[in-house]
């Protein structure tokens, strides 16, 4: 288990990271142009949108994005990043609490449910909330123009149906909800309007792009950014293709201190402030797939059609936990499933994270993944049940 003084050492590292030197260690990513269909054997061609995360830091005091050099950090507290009030939108009104599962434990989901002692099914439980979460995937109107540079906004649903979905994966994974501030959603709307402007993806973009400011360029620097508008690219960064060293996007809409948001998206960009929150979770791991009842469309998501978490992998981020030793093994039906595990870079969301990446099999809808993590201070396991929501 990492130390009280290393954990701080990382939280370090993520404000850093926040305000300096970001673009020298983050990588843009998008879908990659081929790759291997896991469930025929043969290699198909695929290209999709691209998005680009928010790095963990360069160089702080002692302290590398790859790793606490120092058991403390003289890093200073970052400054205000907006004097509005969080407002909270979305799947906060629908649910408040974690969801079928409690991360961290065997992941299996409640029986019972509220005062009534009636039981639940944690299939139709969970099925009922992917479907009514995603009924809605519309994007909304952009109300601004590159032309003299507004940036307007993204009109209703757009912003609450790309919370929703925020909220939904946070839910499945077993994370508290989280709510937008209205003075981060205004400077990720520059954000956007900056990448729409210039037709390329920047964490760090020159002061004479076009309809450069300085509310744009800071929410570029603290944000996952796509080539995409702000709903879809929820659903994009969670699958998170051609990302295998860090799993920035998908470890940042997990982490423990996500919270709240800012959102902004035109029509053909979005970014999606996630630096510098002060999120109430404090899961002492979190896994995706998560443990207990998971749809087989959060695997491969239909509206990610030319990849999947199989592909990509599956993740396990931790701020307590040192992963990078851990020996990750994946069963169904008591047979061994071929994977390769992967640890990434920390500061992405996390402290510590590994991939565990499927070999030649993928997820079937109706089966139970058993994943057993060893070489840790105290080796856990969790079930998938995967299954398919009609």
């Amino acid at each position: 288990m990492l130390s009280p003084r290393v954990v701080l050492a990382w939280v370090s590292v993520l404000v850093v990271g926040c305000y300096s030197g970001v673009s020298e260690v983050t990588e843009s990513i998008g879908a990659p142009e081929t790759s291997e269909a896991t469930t025929a054997g043969t290699s198909a061609a695929s290209s999709g949108p691209a998005t680009s995360e928010p790095g963990a830091s360069a160089t702080a005091e002692g302290s590398t994005a790859e790793g606490p050099t120092a058991e403390v950090s003289t890093a200073a507290e970052p400054t205000s990043t907006s004097g509005a009030g969080a407002t909270s939108t979305g799947p906060d009104e629908v649910s408040s609490g974690p969801g079928p599962t409690d991360t961290g434990t065997s992941g299996e989901a409640s029986t019972t449910g509220g005062t009534t002692g009636e039981p639940i099914d944690p299939a139709a439980e969970v099925c009922a909330r992917w479907t009514a979460d995603r009924k809605d995937m519309s994007e909304g109107t952009w109300s601004g123009a590159v032309a003299g540079c507004q940036a307007g906004d993204t009109g209703a649903p757009g912003r609450d149906n790309a919370l929703k979905l925020i909220n939904l994966y946070r839910w499945l994974a077993g994370q508290p909800a989280v709510g937008h501030d209205a003075g981060l959603d205004a400077k990720a709307q520059q954000c956007a309007l900056m990448m729409h402007a210039n037709g390329k993806l920047s964490h760090d973009p020159d002061m004479n792009w076009a309809c450069y400011s300085a509310d744009g360029a800071q929410a570029a620097m603290n944000s996952n950014i796509s080539s995409t508008p702000g709903v879809v690219a929820v659903d994009l960064y969670m699958v998170d293709p051609g990302n295998a060293t860090t799993f920035g996007h998908r470890r940042w809409i997990l982490a423990n201190g996500l919270g709240p948001v800012g959102l902004g998206s035109t029509a053909a960009n979005s970014c999606m402030w996630v630096i510098g929150g002060q999120g109430g979770g404090d899961a002492a791991w979190t896994a995706w797939p998560p443990p207990g009842v998971v749809p087989i469309d959060a695997i491969r998501v239909p509206e990610v059609p030319w990849s999947d978490v199989d592909k990509t992998g599956w993740t396990i981020q931790s701020d307590a936990i040192d992963l990078d030793a851990a020996q990750v093994t994946i069963r169904e039906g008591g047979v061994d499933r071929p994977v390769k595990s992967t640890p990434l870079v920390g500061g992405f969301g996390s402290a510590s994270a590994i991939a565990v990446t499927p070999q030649g099999w993928a997820s079937e809808a109706g089966k139970t993944y058993t994943v057993q993590v060893n070489g840790v201070p105290q080796p856990f396991s969790y079930d998938v049940q995967v299954v398919a929501c009609p």
